[in-house]
């Protein structure tokens, strides 16, 4: 099993901030909204827990790279 970093901070509520070995990154919601997460590596992320037997949803978009 390979190990692995990861750590959360709360920085306000509602904030909070990811750092792994790669990238980190910032999210903010909490329980009863959306949360909007945005990586150090372009990846913007939007997920929210749904009622009843659907759980959540997750949408997410990643930087374009163009040339």
């Amino acid at each position: 099993m390979p190990l692995t970093f990861r750590k959360s901070f709360r920085i306000l509520p509602g904030v909070r901030l990811n750092i792994n070995k790669k990238s980190w990154s910032i999210t903010t919601g909490g329980k009863n909204g959306p949360r909007h997460t945005r990586s150090s590596t372009g990846r913007r992320t939007t997920s929210m827990d749904l009622p009843g037997p659907f759980g959540w949803r997750r949408t997410t978009r990643s930087r374009r790279t163009g040339g």
